[in-house]
């Protein structure tokens, strides 16, 4: 006659089967989601494509040419403002900015577009932080010493330019996020101060 299991072992082999059954499924996941991480990681792994030092032969020489293209486009200002057609303050509110600019534009578009809102944020305020605190006090500290004086002398229509500035753009990124509104509201912002520019004729310090 054959033995049979008694109701006790039966529970406690259904509750090792469940228990095995549960551990598997765990480990399963756990390999899922660990393989799916990898993954992630792989894709938002950066390949390097230059090496540092070619990177950097490329970095000095880009340096050199936008400084002697600088210099003929700071020549040639006088000779475009004296039409009458554009003013010095549209040019250098505008026009410098934006020509100057070109190489950052396109950084903090590119690594928008890849989702890398932080550092496109880092690379577009970051350089108004730094002209605002570094390059203008050394231009004014750099101009004393060689006998041209550059004083900070801001008409009321400049502070007030600087001042909106100032406030949309902490607003837009007080929070830590944004959207399209927000960005049009910058671009339209940024129309308007151009348009201005255009049409103010400008202050005279002495």
């Amino acid at each position: 006659m054959p033995h049979l299991p008694s109701l006790p072992s039966l529970a406690l082999h259904r509750t090792n089967t469940t228990s095995s059954s549960r551990s598997s499924s765990s480990s399963s996941s756990s390999s899922s989601s660990s393989s799916s991480s990898s993954s992630e990681g792989t894709e938002d792994a950066e390949v390097q494509r230059l090496k540092p030092i070619a990177a950097f032969s490329l970095l000095a020489i880009t340096t050199v040419l936008t400084g002697l293209t600088a210099e003929y486009l700071v020549d040639s200002i006088d000779g475009l403002t004296q039409t009458g057609t554009i003013s010095r303050e549209f040019v250098a509110l505008i026009l410098l900015p934006l020509v100057g600019n070109a190489a950052e534009h396109v950084t903090a578009v590119t690594v928008s577009v890849k989702n890398k809102l932080d550092l496109a944020i880092t690379v577009a305020v970051g350089s108004s932080i730094q002209i605002a605190l570094f390059v203008i006090p050394f231009l004014v500290l750099l101009g004393w010493i060689i006998g041209k004086p550059l004083s900070l002398f801001f008409d009321i229509y400049e502070t007030v330019v600087v001042f909106v500035s100032i406030l949309v753009v902490n607003y837009a990124i007080a929070d830590g996020k944004t959207n399209w509104l927000e960005g049009l509201v910058l671009m339209i912002i940024y129309v308007l101060i151009a348009l201005t520019t255009w049409f103010y004729p400008g202050t005279n310090p002495e």
